[in-house]
């Protein structure tokens, strides 16, 4: 489980620590930030892939992304005595991400490219300046390292507890996660780069007469739901024959009370036909609406039959009724027990429906001068984290 979530100088998250629970749920206003702290966390993920860099140049590179804010507000500036002024930078420029886990925790650090406009067409790709990864939940120390990445040399924790030279060439846009992938000499960083591996995100998939989701899909085993839907029968399919069927089915009647769900196969292409109380035939995925279809693709995502360690759903709340939401969150709040769950969401039906829940944490995202900040959090009620230097 993460157990803590650190961001820094990203979009509107100047120096943002968050302390997470098994379900945690992100709240706020239009404009406070759940989308941005949403996106930081898929660039964790695709730094493990080796694509963050990528990523971050399809963005407008890292200036474009950096808070654009001064590094401090003072009392003043807070309180409204004195506007907001710039000021001489104190640090160096950058873009941080970090996570504590029950056993292995991860810092990296961007910062701007060394080439130049005019020598490189790549002067918007950043470069990772620092990357570290440590045993346990306490906070960063070098005497805790397992690997430790100062921009191209990497080193790392031998067996006789010495820090070793890994790598000195490193490219600066690759990460470690995403390079030194050997299971038997660095068995650490492959166990943690699976884990990230293993983190879905389900956000923005299409209902449309056109949508993937409403087409029938060649059949296969498919023991994670894609994150358009398109093989959402296989998905269904495979949970009835090697997941937990009757779970699945306990949480379809509590939704949709004398329900079921069938798949069809017509040469090869499955197709989902859903049996609706009151109605003489069965409708087929093209028929059923938005929200009806909607809830049949969390159900499935969340009835994997190989759970991730982690899964962030944006805003799942989009186009259900409301009166489905109660099922909603019992579904995600049932389903937290086999992973550690994020939800995003406007919806306070749905909070209602998920705060009854032991492992739930509600996290409210206010927005202060730009900035993105944890409602009611005090200066002494913030999250201990520490970065490592440059």
């Amino acid at each position: 489980m993460i157990h803590k979530l650190a961001i820094a100088n990203y979009r509107s998250i100047r120096d943002l620590v968050l302390s997470l629970n098994q379900l945690n749920v992100v709240t706020g206003a239009n404009g406070s930030g759940k989308s941005n702290l949403y996106r930081a966390l898929r660039l964790v993920a695709e730094t493990a892939y080796g694509s963050a860099a990528a990523v971050i140049a399809r963005e407008g590179g890292l200036n474009s992304i950096l808070w654009a804010g001064p590094e401090q507000f003072s009392r003043d500036v807070k309180s409204g005595k004195h506007p907001v002024e710039g000021t001489i930078r104190s640090d160096e420029i950058s873009l941080r991400l970090g996570f504590v886990s029950d056993e292995l925790s991860y810092a990296v650090d961007f910062g701007i490219s060394t080439l130049q406009p005019g020598t490189s067409m790549f002067f918007r790709d950043p470069e990772i300046k620092r990357e570290v990864l440590w045993r346990g939940r306490d906070l960063w120390h070098s005497s805790r390292a397992v690997m430790d990445r100062k921009r191209p040399v990497v080193r790392v924790r031998n067996d006789e507890g010495k820090m070793e030279l890994a790598l000195k060439s490193l490219s600066l846009n690759q990460s470690v996660l995403s390079s030194l992938i050997d299971p038997h000499n660095h068995p650490e960083i492959f166990c943690l780069r699976e884990e990230v591996h293993s983190w879905r995100f389900y956000d923005q998939f299409r209902t449309d007469k056109d949508s993937p989701l409403r087409q029938p899909h060649v059949g296969s085993f498919a023991s994670v739901l894609s994150q358009d839907g398109s093989n959402i029968p296989s998905a269904w399919q495979t949970i009835c024959e090697i997941g937990d069927a009757d779970r699945l089915q306990e949480h379809l009647e509590d939704a949709f009370p004398g329900s079921t769900v069938i798949v069809e196969d017509s040469e090869g292409l499955f197709a989902l036909r859903m049996h609706q109380h009151g109605l003489l035939r069965a409708l087929g995925q093209s028929e059923l609406s938005d929200g009806t279809l909607r809830y049949l693709f969390w159900l499935v995502a969340l009835h994997s039959p190989r759970p991730p360690t982690m899964m962030v759903l944006n805003e799942p709340e989009t186009s259900v009724h409301v009166d489905l939401l109660p099922a909603l969150g019992r579904l995600i709040a049932a389903s937290s027990e086999s992973m550690q769950i994020w939800v995003i969401t406007h919806s306070d039906e749905l909070v209602d429906s998920l705060e009854e829940a032991k492992e739930c944490k509600r996290i409210r995202l206010e927005k202060e001068l730009g900035e993105t900040l944890i409602e009611g959090e005090g200066p002494f009620d913030r999250v201990a984290w520490r970065w490592p230097a440059r």
